[in-house]
Order: C-alpha cells, then sequence, then structure tokens
C-alpha cells in the first residue's frame, strides 16, 4: 500500500510517500520519496528527494496550495526525484489536522460531513487549519477518489481528566468549548510507542513526560498509553515559552495592555504569537542556535532567554511528574529536543533528586532514538527522532485494512 501523507503548515508543507506490506515494520522506513515546501508571496522554495538519494532544490512561481501539490506529484512521479510510474499508484492520503475540537479525535475517512465539522472549528486555529482543507480540496481535483484519511494533533490528549481539561473560567465555557485540548500529539503518542520499543516493555506500563521541543513547544504526561495532561491549551500559545511564542503568561498583563496602551485584539495576538518568547526577550532571534552562539560572545539578554527557556521546560517536566506520582522515562523530541544538548542538559538539571541522572558524554554527541542517561539513573533519558509522518501514514494503513476487512473501502469512505 503506498501512503502519501500531507503535513501542512500556515506557509509551509512538508509530504512523504510510503510504501507498506501486509505487516506495518517497527522501524521507520526511509520514504519512497519527500517534499519539502516554504512559500511567501508568490513563489516557494522546494526541495524533494527520493529514496535513492537523489535531492532537487529550486524555488518556483505559485499561487495556491493546489498548484504546489500538482507540482510536487509530479516530480515524485518524473524527473530527476521520480519514485513512482504513476499517481494512480497512491491507494490513500492522510492529512495531519492541527485541531479536531471536541467531536473528532481518532483518525478518520474525510467524508463531506468530516470537513464540514473540521470548518466549524477552524476558528481554533484559522491559519493551519484553513491550509490543511485547502490540501484535502486539492486532492479531491488531483487524485479523485483515492481515499483521505485526518489524523488529529489534538486527539492523542482527548482522554485527559477533567481537572486537567477545565479551565478556572466560568462554567459556562465548557458548554462553549472553551478547554485545554493539547497540541503535538501525533508525535507524543508516536513517541510514547517509540519510547516502548526503545525500553523494550508495553508502552501501556509507563509513565512518562514527554517533551516537544521546536519552534512550537509542549510538554505531556503519558499514562496508560495516553496524554493524562499537557502544557497547551485551549490554542498553541499556552505553556511554555516558544520561539516567537510566550507560552503561559499572567492575564492580568492583557488587560493591564489594553487600558494603558487600548490595543486591539489583533496586536496583542501578534505580541503573544510572533514578538515573545525567545525572540521577544533576547531581541535576536527564535533560534535557539543564535541564542546559544550569542551566549558565547557574552550577550546578557540571550543569557536570559536561555534561562527562561530551560527554567520552564524544568518547571513543566516536575509538574507533570508529579501528576503521574512518578516516571519512567523523560523524552526529548522535534528540532530543539533533538538537537540541543545544551537546553537536554538545561532541562535536566537539578532533577537528580528525582533519579534523573544525564549521561553527559552521550548526551554531547548526536544520539537520536537513543537512551542518554547514565547506568544507575532510575529515570531513563530518551532522544527520540519526531515521526509524524511516518505515524500518520501508519493509522491510514491500519484504518484503511480495517475498513477494508469489514466489508468493503468504497462503502465506509463515502467519496
Amino acid at each position: 500500500m503506498k501512503i502519501l501523507v500531507l503535513n501542512s503548515g500556515s506557509s509551509s508543507l512538508k509530504t512523504c510517500l510510503y510504501e507498506i506490506g501486509e505487516t506495518s515494520p517497527v522501524d521507520p522506513p526511509v520514504p519512497l520519496w519527500e517534499g519539502k515546501i516554504e512559500w511567501g508571496k508568490g513563489s516557494a522554495s522546494v526541495v524533494t528527494k527520493n529514496c535513492h538519494g537523489v535531492v532537487w532544490k529550486g524555488k518556483i512561481q505559485v499561487s495556491t496550495r493546489e498548484q504546489l501539490i500538482r507540482f510536487l506529484l509530479r516530480s515524485a512521479v518524473e524527473g530527476e526525484t521520480q519514485a513512482i510510474r504513476s499517481e494512480a499508484e497512491i491507494d490513500a492520503v492522510g492529512h495531519r489536522i492541527v485541531h479536531g475540537g471536541a467531536g473528532l479525535a481518532e483518525p478518520v475517512f474525510i467524508r463531506p460531513d468530516v470537513q464540514s465539522e473540521i470548518g466549524r472549528v477552524s476558528a481554533f486555529a484559522p491559519l493551519h487549519i484553513q491550509g490543511q482543507l485547502e490540501c484535502v480540496q486539492a486532492i479531491e481535483k488531483i487524485l479523485g477518489d483515492v481515499p483521505q484519511i485526518a489524523v488529529f494533533d489534538t486527539g492523542f490528549h482527548q482522554g485527559m481528566p477533567a481537572a486537567a481539561m477545565t479551565y478556572p473560567g466560568p462554567y459556562e465555557w465548557v458548554a462553549r468549548g472553551i478547554r485545554r485540548y493539547g497540541f503535538h500529539g501525533i508525535n507524543h503518542q508516536y513517541c510514547t510507542m517509540r519510547a516502548g520499543q526503545l525500553l523494550g516493555k508495553d508502552p501501556s506500563c509507563l509513565k512518562l513526560v514527554t517533551c516537544h521541543l521546536g519552534n512550537g513547544c509542549s510538554i505531556t504526561a503519558v499514562q496508560n498509553g495516553r496524554g493524562v495532561d499537557t502544557t497547551m491549551g485551549f490554542t498553541p500559545l499556552d505553556g511554555l515559552m516558544m520561539g516567537t511564542r510566550s507560552g503561559a503568561i499572567d492575564p492580568g498583563i492583557l488587560t493591564h495592555l489594553m487600558n494603558e496602551d487600548e490595543l486591539e485584539p489583533g496586536q496583542i495576538d501578534d505580541m503573544l504569537n510572533k514578538q515573545s518568547g525567545l525572540l521577544g526577550i533576547s531581541g535576536l532571534s527564535s533560534d535557539i542556535r543564535d541564542i546559544l552562539s550569542a551566549i558565547e560572545q557574552g550577550h546578557a539578554r540571550a543569557k536570559l532567554a536561555f534561562d527562561i527557556y530551560v527554567h520552564r521546560i524544568r518547571v513543566a517536566i516536575g509538574g507533570m511528574a508529579a501528576v503521574l506520582g512518578g516516571v519512567d522515562a523523560v523524552v526529548f523530541t522535534a528540532g530543539v529536543g533533538e538537537n540541543s544538548r545544551e537546553v537536554r542538559a538545561g532541562a535536566c538539571r537539578g532533577l537528580e533528586f528525582a533519579g534523573l541522572r544525564l549521561n553527559e558524554k552521550a548526551n554531547a554527541k548526536p544520539c537520536l532514538d537513543q537512551d542518554i542517561a547514565t547506568v544507575d539513573s532510575s529515570v531513563r533519558v530518551l532522544v527520540i527522532r519526531a515521526q509524524e509522518e511516518w505515524a500518520i501514514a501508519r493509522e491510514c494503513w491500519r484504518l484503511t485494512l480495517e475498513s477494508t476487512a469489514v466489508g468493503g473501502r468504497g462503502k465506509l469512505i463515502g467519496i
């Protein structure tokens, strides 16, 4: 089965094409083909690669996501990075959907009613969801009735207990859907499964604290194989300090700024989402690599930004461990979590009281999908490569096989 995965952001698109046989491999396979796009006004930077290691890079002139997807699919069937003979070989298409609201949690075939429900919650993450729905509609035009499957970033957190899910505002918020949803769930779930593989244990028997640290950051407490608490909330703005997002702050600051500076909602949103975090404190960059480089040159605000960043990670790890009543392993994943030894060391510093001891030599070298705790550490420390596209592909493979077994793909997908 050949499965195409689309992971669409507000100004980016990552695509992978996987081939999965009758049984899904334990380790993530090399994709048959993959593409990455970053775009601005009227143009896009494109990188495509096939399983033979052939890479193409360039810029194209485009104005819609449909044009982008058509270009990408052409590169998969012809040219330097060809991986398949025809688009007709694609058996299913999986989409990362950033928000499923209260009604959509498990992976589901995208019927018209599912599209409508996704559109209904688009106000929670308008830039992401609108782009993801445009990808669904583009695939309908390009590939016809190929099955499309939605996998939700909020799904892994749907089982959180009410005490973790409910905000302490007016109770009427609950009926309006104002609650903690959590995000990065696809990767938190994948890391849960992968941690079990690396430790040789059933994931449902592990207490994990999974730290997704990238430009966006979230930490999740995992018990019985499900998320039971997480740092992100109603939107991806809550929780940890991030690249350009503030994370959790005193809401009184906002009312103060509204009164003192007469700020409009759009200005506040821009301030919290685009002018805060590492960028806002350092005044330099949202990239942790630039922050660390500036620290070496004695930049005081960069040092402060780093210290706040790792302090908040430590606070969250400790809080999640308390929710779990102990922890078997702490997982670091995503761009910063996988690549920054300084962040991992800073986040673990001070947690020795809980039995966590970091192996400094193992932490200092590239170490993906490995345990970097000392032998005598009672808490394991894992570095796991984020594999969101592969996790989505596995869900599509599972759901398609299940629907075929029940009695025929066409009857169930409603396309």
